[in-house]
């Protein structure tokens, strides 16, 4: 009967044993996925990390030209990197890499903003006279005695349509880029300017003349009656 029961108890024992392996093994499994999910979330906010600072490298130019590309990746992967913290137990470290990344991603976007922006100045020449005709050399050769007209025409057209806004600065900087002007129209004058577009220039010039005059008058008044505020 004692050795009945003795057997009977060595089954139980290895059934018991059995089950507490059972139990390690799937505990050990679930480990060891925890661990598998935590490495491969540290390799997704790496390539994060990898890419933001490879933007770096990138030329102003290019950057300038691929802006839509960049930004694209650089959402998706940071999308990643946040998802992947959620993998990491203790993921403080991991979120100052993240937020390390972040900031230089808008340092550099906001840098390449700043570089690629034109300036007041240039905005108005482009207005004036279309963009990137006119540049800090202020060379005026692309100006002939076939688009002289159309070119005037535009410069008084823009001037009449800002002058509301035009500063006392703003108004300096068109009637010195307006005499600039004035100085190629005597070349042009030699290069076969015909009689009708010469007529129809000055006409443009005698409407120029007093709206300069007026409206500089007016906005030295409006900044003059405001410093004294």
């Amino acid at each position: 009967m004692c050795y009945i029961w003795q057997i009977t108890l060595t089954i139980e024992i290895m059934k018991n044993t059995q089950l507490l392996f059972g139990i390690a093994f799937v505990a050990m499994g679930f480990v060891s996925c925890k661990d598998e999910k935590a490495a491969q979330a540290e390799k997704t906010i790496d390539t994060y990390v990898a890419y933001v600072d490879s933007i770096k490298n990138v030329t102003v130019e290019n950057a300038k030209t691929n802006w839509n590309t960049i930004e694209d990746k650089y959402k998706i992967e940071s999308e990643k990197a946040e998802l992947a913290l959620a993998d990491i137990k203790e993921n403080a470290k991991a979120q100052e890499r993240i937020e390390a990344s972040k900031a230089k991603y808008e340092a550099f976007k906001a840098e390449l903003t700043a570089l690629t922006a034109p300036n007041p100045k240039q905005k108005m020449r482009d207005a004036l006279f279309g963009e990137g005709k006119i540049g800090n050399d202020m060379n005026f050769d692309w100006v002939n005695a076939k688009n002289i007209l159309s070119v005037y025409q535009q410069f008084v057209d823009t001037a009449q349509k800002n002058k509301d806004s035009y500063s006392r600065e703003d108004w300096d900087e068109v009637k010195m880029m307006y005499e600039a002007l004035d100085s190629r129209k005597n070349t042009v004058e030699k290069e076969g300017l015909t009689a009708e577009d010469n007529r129809k220039i000055a006409g443009l010039k005698l409407k120029f003349a007093p709206m300069y005059t007026l409206n500089r008058m007016g906005a030295k008044s409006e900044e003059t009656a405001e410093a004294k505020k």
